[in-house]
């Protein structure tokens, strides 16, 4: 028999499905943040480019620059920080109520 790949995207079938309500919004390309805004991964699978890895997703993180039309996002996993590209559709503002 033949092995079965291992891809990128295996096991998601569940995590990346969209419902039919949630339909294309072009404010989600379009919203920019700055340096130090708080922002969580939600990974939209209409985009394909600029996705940020499925175990990612949830998680918040801090904004660090723009490099192009992504971002460089700093979380911190465990004890360690890590330094994810993403574009803006994955992406979605921590709103802080006080």
């Amino acid at each position: 028999m033949v092995r079965s790949s291992r891809g990128f995207k295996t096991g998601t079938r569940r995590k990346l499905k969209k419902s039919i309500k949630n339909k294309f919004k072009p404010k989600s390309t379009i919203q920019e943040f700055k340096p130090k805004d708080e922002v969580i991964i939600n990974q939209n699978p209409s985009f394909h480019k600029g996705m940020p890895h499925p175990r990612f997703k949830g998680i918040s993180g801090r904004v660090i620059k723009k490099t192009g039309n992504s971002y460089l996002i700093e979380i911190s996993n465990k004890n360690k920080s890590k330094l994810i590209v993403s574009r803006p559709e994955h992406l979605k503002r921590v709103v802080n109520k006080i």
